[in-house]
């Protein structure tokens, strides 16, 4: 491969890197290609950017980036396929899920909300992980209790000050 060739695909991985506010990365080379075919489908399905790198390439990239990667390096090891995606639980999942059928899918490690998953292992911590916005929702919900609660005894409580008062006024 030429040098032009190769900075230009570092300029492409570190651009998609930027892109997406997480990464995973896997080990896809025990894929069959209908396999591979049914993985990039569902990635597809799941809005899930699915790139196959050469681990010298992506350091390279990783390396040029504003943000300290290091910690991913050692996983950089065999072929290595990328998972791109703007919610940090979705490639966990689908590979999880994509694991059922297919122990061929392996996780090597992921950069998820500013943090560093190293192994196999990490995967149910992964799947586990939940979305800023399912966070906002969560935050949403536990605020909105108490003032549900407060309007639910106004609302018992008032009908119960009514009807004292409408007997008090028939006396």
């Amino acid at each position: 491969m030429r040098k032009e060739d190769k900075g230009t695909i570092i300029a492409q991985i570190a651009d998609t890197v930027k892109e997406y506010s997480c990464f995973y990365l896997a080990e896809t080379a025990t894929l069959n290609a209908e396999k591979t075919s049914n993985l990039r489908r569902a990635c597809f399905k799941e809005g899930i950017k699915m790139l196959v790198v050469k681990n010298a390439l992506l350091h390279k990239a990783l390396e040029g980036l504003d943000a300290d990667y290091s910690p991913l390096y050692g996983a950089l090891k065999g072929s290595t396929t990328m998972f791109f995606s703007n919610v940090g639980n979705a490639p966990a999942k689908l590979i999880k899920e994509f694991r059922k059928t297919s122990e061929d899918l392996v996780l090597k490690a992921a950069y998820v909300e500013e943090g560093f998953y190293i192994g196999a292992d990490q995967l149910d911590t992964l799947v586990a992980i939940k979305s800023k916005n399912e966070l906002i929702a969560d935050v949403i919900a536990l605020l909105q209790s108490p003032a549900k609660n407060v309007v639910s005894a106004l609302q018992s409580g008032g009908s119960t000050i009514h009807g004292v008062l409408q007997t008090l006024s028939e006396r």
